[in-house]
């Protein structure tokens, strides 16, 4: 029983990390060099992510500076940026490509908002299967009917306090990206 529980509260710790990971690509009108974690550049036939290739620097709070670690991967990571649809023009000086965040309007921020809530709708579907399996593996158990009873009690305790901490965050994640 306790075996069972453990897995279900891994689990769910990780699709509050999976959550956390999907909000940190979520554009706060600042610079983040999370946002550019998709990204892939065809460095010689090898799509590689633009994290290996360059040093991404922070200069200013809306700009991002990425220096690339061999000049002549410069017009791919340029390619790679403007093909991977993060709404960001890239700007090429010849030996760095600089990105300027622009700032976030009232419509842009509220869509940003409305993303981040589909985020934690997920992982809150996520939670909901990691209990219904939970509970199965509970019913399928050797144990008095007693412990399976507590057992679910206890899964239903854990999805409350797992579910409040996806409110929690995305309500951080809100005033974040409503604060101008």
């Amino acid at each position: 029983m306790d075996e069972i529980l453990m897995n279900a509260e891994l689990e769910m710790t990780t699709a509050i990390e999976n959550m956390e990971k999907r909000f940190l690509n979520i554009r706060a009108g600042r610079a983040n060099p999370a946002m550019l974690d998709g990204v892939m550049v065809n460095y010689y036939g090898v799509d590689t992510p633009i994290k290996q290739l360059a040093t991404i620097s922070i200069p200013e709070a809306r700009q991002l500076c990425i220096k690339p670690y061999d000049k002549g991967s410069l017009g791919a990571c340029e390619k790679a940026i403007y093909e991977s649809n993060i709404g960001l023009t890239p700007n090429n000086n010849g030996e760095m490509i600089i990105l300027n965040i622009p700032a976030l309007t009232e419509d842009s921020r509220r869509g940003y908002v409305k993303q981040a809530k589909e985020y934690a709708e997920d992982c809150k579907i996520v939670l909901r299967n990691i209990r219904q399996d939970a509970n199965n593996d509970i019913k399928k158990s050797e144990a008095t009917e007693d412990q399976k009873r507590n057992g679910e009690e206890d899964v239903q305790k854990l999805i409350n306090k797992y579910n409040k901490i996806v409110d929690e965050k995305f309500k951080e994640k809100e005033t974040e990206l409503m604060s101008v």
